[in-house]
């Protein structure tokens, strides 16, 4: 089994922890209101990673994301990620998630067809909450039909989800209206 390591990282929308072993990131987690509840989530999720400084790849892994989170677009898929222990079905729902780029959205639906299984958008759902890599595989450009936002499992749960979206400038997320 490989080591483990993470860093708590600056964003624009608080310190983000990023976890990596030999082969890739294996996690990101998003703020969870203070720098002790970040580092405590990382621990309850990866329980064996090591706290040390970033590397050279780590940093600039930290930096795109910050810049991302910042309002820069950049869709992260040149980002190395190691996937081992994910099922299969899981993969194939992350491999169509890391292909929407910044600004854009698909439903779980259009995920669900996308991978051969029309009809399975609940348990895409359900893939994508177990997701433990967001804004690497961009879980938050997934919505529910219609354009609902549906769920997400972040701190702050939808309320994140569409910071996340406006933050892209995602077409009906942070923009005045009428009404």
């Amino acid at each position: 089994m490989t080591t483990l390591h993470f860093s708590l990282f600056d964003t624009a929308l608080g310190r983000c922890g990023l976890v990596w072993g030999d082969r890739g990131v294996v996690g990101l987690q998003l703020p969870e209101g203070s720098e002790h509840r970040t580092r405590e989530r990382v621990h309850e999720v990866f329980p064996d990673a090591r706290e040390c400084d970033l590397g050279s790849e780590q940093r600039v892994t930290s930096d795109r994301v910050a810049a991302l989170l910042a309002g820069e677009p950049d869709d992260l898929a040149d980002v190395t990620l190691d996937l081992n222990g994910v099922g299969d079905f899981d993969r194939r729902v992350y491999a169509v998630t890391r292909a929407i780029g910044p600004g854009h959205t698909l439903t779980y639906g259009d995920v669900a067809a996308a991978i051969g299984r029309p009809g399975a958008a609940q348990a895409v759902g359900q893939a994508l909450g177990r997701n433990p890599i967001p804004i690497l595989v961009p879980c938050h450009r997934v919505l529910a039909a219609h354009g609902a936002v549906g769920g997400f499992s972040a701190a702050g749960g939808t309320v994140t989800k569409r910071t996340l979206l406006a933050v892209e400038r995602t077409p009906g997320f942070g923009e005045p209206t009428l009404f």
